[in-house]
């Protein structure tokens, strides 16, 4: 069935995470993606984790896409490039700002092309300013949000990274979010504009909700942020780990009743949910102390029987098998014709017009150069003669 975006094609140069996760969303929704690649194809196709010629991080951010290989520093791959732009409602390219001007493919050169685009840069820490042109990577993002020292618990203690790349993945959904809107103002203005995303903008938004409340109050701003518990909601117990989460009255005294520690309501350093989370750090440590006397399977069903908010701490191997996730089809497999069967999790909202089918894998280098070329006008002796240039390239056809 045909999904929510079906008749919105999108041209994407993007590379590496952040754009191409964004767009394999849209594709997801039934976005026609043309995914236009150098000669040497995404850097993300030669990483590690691979098989059948493919790394697992191409294939997990390239689903539904269509591989349109094109030099853009030859004249006839750039204008090969418009052309195939002029059928087109979104442009997204994650090039460092600049670059896409200074190789013809910037705004105003699009736009005269195709008046209504939706035309969209992602970039890493800016459009102007001191870090505008500085390389960037998740990790130089995560650095400066102050999502390390968020990470670390506290000002005083050792900054830490997240062990996944946060920035790259909000930046992803926040982009594919401002594209989806816009194309919802083009329908209604028929006017196309130019969305300006930076990873350093969404993490800040991304940490606000929950993070900064020290800083909110102008005026008022904490100098210092001190340290929640390193054990905060994760707990070990006599065969592994658990995650318990006490927000309300009754989550305490669930608690409390659960692990058989009444001491834990007459304590007064824990009568309030402000004095329990003033007091986070003792009461954190006492629930440990008692969590230490229980396996985690009789710590959970103890704690369900209170209705208190509990879970299994789960690796991957075991997540991928875990029933709730069965229960969701959270993941779905499929065959790839040169990397074998895949595993992978599908687009998580679920439209009741178009249930999530099977998707077409992710494509090979070039794979449909020719077929998107030849609907952009070009004839076969054209593009012999585009591929003869090295303008372009087409899987499975020599260049000489």
């Amino acid at each position: 069935m045909a999904g929510p975006l079906e008749g919105v094609r999108v041209v994407d140069l993007t590379s590496m995470i952040s754009g191409p996760l964004a767009t394999m969303m849209l594709a997801d929704q039934g976005a026609d993606v043309i995914k236009v690649e150098s000669p040497h194809g995404d850097h993300s196709r030669r990483v590690a984790t691979r098989r059948g010629g493919f790394s697992a991080s191409f294939l997990n951010n390239n689903r539904n896409k269509r591989s349109v290989v094109i030099d853009l520093k030859k004249p006839a791959g750039l204008e090969a490039l418009k052309k195939v732009v002029a059928s087109a409602d979104v442009f997204i390219q994650n090039f460092r700002p600049g670059v896409a001007e200074r190789i013809g493919v910037g705004e105003e050169a699009l736009r005269a092309v195709t008046p209504g685009l939706i035309y969209v840069s992602v970039c890493g820490f800016g459009f102007e300013g001191p870090y505008a042109q500085k390389p960037v990577f998740d990790p130089l993002i995560q650095a400066v949000s102050g999502l390390t020292t968020v990470q670390a618990g506290s000002d005083d203690a050792r900054p830490r990274l997240v062990r996944t790349i946060v920035p790259d993945k909000v930046t992803a959904i926040q982009t594919s979010q401002a594209i989806t809107s816009a194309l919802y103002s083009t329908l209604k203005t028929g006017k196309g504009q130019h969305i300006k995303v930076s990873m350093l903008d969404t993490v800040a938004f991304f940490l606000w909700s929950s993070d900064m409340g020290g800083h909110t109050f102008v005026g008022d701003e904490l100098e210092h942020e001190t340290a929640q518990s390193y054990i905060d909601l994760v707990y070990e117990t006599i065969d592994g780990y658990i995650s318990v989460a006490v927000v309300a009255d009754k989550d305490w005294r669930g608690v409390s009743a659960a692990l058989d520690r009444p001491d834990f309501l007459t304590d007064e350093r824990f009568k309030t949910a402000a004095l329990r989370e003033e007091n986070k750090d003792a009461r954190t440590r006492l629930t440990q102390e008692a969590l230490l006397n229980f396996k985690s399977g009789d710590a959970i069903a103890r704690l369900e029987q209170q209705d208190v908010p509990c879970a299994p701490v789960l690796t991957r191997k075991e997540m991928i098998r875990h029933p709730q996730i069965e229960a969701n089809q959270t993941l779905l497999s499929y065959p790839h014709p040169q990397a074998g069967e895949l595993r992978q999790a599908r687009q998580p909202a679920v439209f009741s017009s178009a249930p999530f089918t099977e998707p077409r894998p992710a494509p090979l280098l070039g794979e449909h150069t020719e077929v998107v070329l030849k609907d952009a006008g070009y004839s076969a002796a054209e593009l012999q003669q585009l591929m003869q240039e090295n303008a372009i390239y087409c899987h499975g056809k020599s260049n000489d």
